[in-house]
């Protein structure tokens, strides 16, 4: 790849025009699924009032997600990532509409939606993987961690404006709207897929099983100086933090409010972090990459415990935007180590990996701040959450030393 662009200008990897659809897609797939997530969620609470059913959902994604990632990673580093990318979302429109048209009809039930949730879960972390390695097909080396950043920053673009619409939708004409812009937002993903005309494509002539493939990835995983660190720090925060997909529950019981309050979290929380993923370009430079993620992490365990303390609207819109910031950082930062540190032919199982970390604590911690908020109430949940999440980066500081010694300048 021949490009000679100045890794001090960012938003000149917006001139290489494969990274650009690449980019499109991102955003119109982020702001599909955001939009799927919230009128669920909302469909969801207002059918059962429960934050159980809430919770639920993280049990049912994390039950298909875990086999569907690793074979995830394996399709990225074996077939062209493109033709993955728009396979899987060709799927999503289809369910995202189907789901649409019951709501519409006034038939969807909570069945409908685990169901969903589902195939949704197997269909996104099968095309994840390929999306993620695609990148560092797409842009030079020295800018893959402005991509990385624009990419971290493109999915919360995407979550600023899914609640946006989703209030305005859900308020002006009802919830089932947003699931039809959202169909109408993974087709265009679709398209712009489609498009991207060349992936840097080079068949991996590995003859292993998928099983030996999978267990490859592992291997190299497990030996990396920083990445296990990494990984365990992520699941440790994650699981006793994850209060996203559960902001239904958070807008009720903390802020006595419904979907506007949903709108108003959500979207600072996404405004928060796209300022996070744009502040990584400017600590480009500093060496100490684990330290970077460790820091970041401690703050944002401090900040989950004021937004646990937070009695006004307010204040705890200031919060969640700077717990969006922080999370940012660390996320941005951790995908940019595994994509600079990967050979190509095992990037795809890195990344996979990478996600099942996530998205096992993401799953568990929905479900985990579902029940906890059912015990001892949602406030007291994100509280003790905030605690144990710092107490996890000190332990993963002073237990894994490569995490903060650990140096890489791009």
């Amino acid at each position: 790849m021949n490009l000679n662009i100045s890794n001090n200008n960012f938003w000149k990897i917006f001139l290489i025009r494969d990274y650009f659809l690449l980019w499109l897609s991102g955003l119109t797939t982020m702001l599909s699924m955001q939009l799927r997530i919230i009128a669920t969620g909302f469909i969801l609470y207002e059918i059962t009032g429960s934050g159980l059913s809430l919770g639920m959902l993280g049990i049912i994604q994390l039950f298909f997600q875990l086999p569907s990632i690793l074979y995830g990673g394996v399709l990225a580093d074996f077939f062209k990532r493109t033709t993955i990318i728009v396979i899987t979302q060709s799927i999503g429109t289809i369910i995202i509409f189907l789901l649409f048209y019951l709501s519409f009809i006034e038939v969807l039930n909570e069945w409908h939606i685990y169901i969903a949730t589902a195939l949704l879960s197997i269909n996104s972390t099968i095309g994840g993987p390929a999306r993620s390695a695609l990148t560092a097909n797409l842009v030079p080396k020295n800018l893959l961690i402005n991509a990385v950043a624009a990419n971290t920053a493109t999915m919360q673009i995407g979550s600023v404006l899914a609640p946006i619409l989703f209030g305005i939708l859900t308020v002006s004409v009802g919830a089932s709207y947003p699931l039809l812009i959202g169909s109408i937002a993974a087709l265009i993903s679709v398209i712009t897929g489609i498009l991207i005309k060349n992936d840097n494509y080079i068949k991996n002539k590995n003859k292993m099983s998928p099983l030996k493939n999978i267990i490859e990835g592992f291997i190299y995983v497990r030996k990396h100086p920083i990445l296990p660190g990494l990984y365990l720090l992520d699941i440790g925060v994650t699981v006793v933090s994850f209060y996203r997909q559960i902001m239904p529950l958070i807008a009720d019981r903390l802020f006595k409010g419904g979907a506007a309050v949903v709108s108003i979290l959500t979207a600072f929380n996404s405004i928060g972090a796209i300022a996070g993923s744009f502040l990584v370009v400017f600590l480009s430079k500093v060496k100490s990459k684990g330290l970077l993620v460790l820091g970041a992490t401690m703050i944002y365990g401090i900040l989950l415990i004021f937004f646990g303390l937070s009695t006004s609207l307010f204040f705890g819109a200031l919060v969640i935007t700077l717990l969006g910031a922080t999370d940012a950082i660390g996320m941005t930062v951790r995908q940019a180590i595994v994509q600079l540190t990967s050979p190509d032919h095992l990037r795809g199982r890195a990344v996979s990996l990478h996600s099942v970390a996530a998205m096992t604590a993401n799953n568990i911690g929905h479900f985990e701040i579902g029940v906890t908020s059912e015990l001892i109430g949602t406030r007291n949940a994100l509280f003790v959450g905030g605690v144990i999440s710092c107490i996890v980066v000190i332990i993963i500081w002073k237990a894994f030393k490569g995490v903060g010694t650990y140096k890489l300048e791009v």
